[in-house]
């Protein structure tokens, strides 16, 4: 872009969940300025924290200042920048150069994040090929033979779920249209017809179970569950989520339908990571995550804690606010395993899809307008959370998901009607 004075530009990189509270940021900032200093040019930092923001202050630490110091108010209102001003322009008037510098990044940062997110899009299908080549590689002898082993069966699913995680991601992207298409990662028909297998057919940590949580409840599952845990909650139904039950009736298949590898592709999700369980007459789910995770995990029950004590009995656009906390989580396999209570609701964002796919329910969506109803209920939800619920160090809504009432087998928001309204039965934190 034209520079009326010598100038660098950076989109501040969001630091994922896991990673944050590590200084990454600080470091970013740092070098950057060393940069800035080294070529005697200023500095615009788009996509900063928000101003209310505890870490907020990171920015001011560096020297960096609000581009409304220099011009005097704001450029773009959906948008604050920060800027550095190295020795160099010091004491100088800038408040001229910056006004040409923002109104032509304002043209011109569109164009900016379309072009960054098609060479990460591109970056990251070329790791995936060059993934999906090792392991054609590596398990070369058993496809020639037409033999699969657990742990090829393993590591292909694990394959696949990271492509369809990944899949998922991009289609939101400024600028994708599909043109580094994912079709150049193809699998064989080997492969794809592999039954799908979740968990590692041995404890690649070589770990004992561990198993913390509700004990009682822990007391009451079945026996054989409590030996081998993996093996027999993967062996368990598979949570019949509305986007699974209109994929097997499309096809005329069952709830008992075996899932392959090509299955998982095209469903565009992994059933098989929620199971359901009945104990003592109870509906519980399983929930499989990464050992990594468990961390998180941690903070999420923290904050549903808080959520529970300090927000019982309150309404969310007439909706009544519940939280489904995990009761139990065992170790297994590489993996962990959380069980919550089965609640009368599904994630928000599946809710939405359902809408948008069914002409049923589309047709609700223009009388009732079912889909605003949603957006506005969970966004509420969030707002109230994070402001009622502080817990140092964690971001409420980096960690908790929010589920909306829904009659599975109706395939339905479940709502609430009086005299003059119409709003969702409960909201779920979890």
């Amino acid at each position: 872009m034209k520079k009326p004075i010598p100038c660098y530009y950076l989109v501040y990189v969001e630091v994922a969940a896991p990673f944050r509270r590590k200084g990454l940021g600080t470091q970013i900032l740092k070098h950057f300025r060393k940069f800035l200093i080294k070529k005697s040019a200023v500095g615009i930092l788009d996509n900063i924290i928000p101003r209310e923001d505890l870490t907020y202050d990171i920015y001011l630490k560096q020297s960096w200042k609000p581009v409304e110091n220099v011009v005097g108010k704001s450029i773009l209102e959906d948008h604050q920048y920060m800027i550095y001003i190295p020795p160099r322009f010091e004491g100088k008037d800038l408040r001229a150069p910056f006004l040409k510098l923002m109104h032509h990044l304002s043209r011109k940062r569109t164009a900016i994040e379309m072009r960054d997110n098609q060479i990460m899009v591109r970056r990251t299908i070329a790791e995936f090929k060059e993934l999906y080549s090792a392991l054609l590689g590596y398990f070369e002898d058993e496809i020639n033979n037409g033999e699969s082993s657990p742990l090829m069966r393993f590591m292909f699913t694990r394959f696949v779920t990271k492509f369809i995680a990944f899949r998922r991601r991009i289609e939101t992207l400024l600028g994708y249209t599909g043109g580094e298409s994912l079709e150049q990662i193809m699998l064989v028909p080997e492969i794809t017809g592999l039954p799908a297998q979740s968990y590692a057919p041995f404890d690649l940590e070589n770990s004992p179970n561990l198993v913390s949580g509700d004990m009682g409840l822990w007391s009451r599952l079945p026996d054989a569950l409590k030996k081998q845990p993996a093996r027999i909650i993967e062996a368990l139904p598979n949570y019949q989520r509305p986007n699974l039950l209109n994929w097997l009736k499309e096809r005329g298949e069952d709830a008992g339908h075996s899932l392959t590898i090509g299955d998982l592709i095209d469903l565009g999700f992994d059933p098989t990571r929620l199971k359901e369980i009945s104990v003592g007459g109870e509906e519980f789910i399983f929930e499989r995550i990464q050992a990594r995770q468990l961390p998180d995990l941690e903070k999420k029950r923290v904050l549903l804690e808080g959520v529970e004590s300090k927000m019982r009995g309150s309404k969310i656009k007439n909706a009544s606010l519940r939280v489904n906390p995990p009761l139990l989580t065992i170790r297994d396999r590489g993996n962990a395993y959380v069980l919550r209570r089965k609640i009368g609701g599904i994630h928000w964002e599946e809710a939405v899809e359902q809408i948008h796919s069914s002409s049923r329910l589309k047709e609700l969506d223009n009388s009732l307008k079912l889909h605003r109803m949603i957006l506005g209920t969970v966004r509420e939800a969030n707002r109230a959370v994070s402001k009622l619920v502080k817990v140092e160090g964690i971001e409420s809504q980096d960690l908790l998901a929010c589920f909306v009432s829904w009659d599975i087998k109706a395939n339905q928001p479940l709502l609430m009607v009086d005299f003059s309204n119409c709003y969702l039965e409960s909201v779920w934190m979890a």
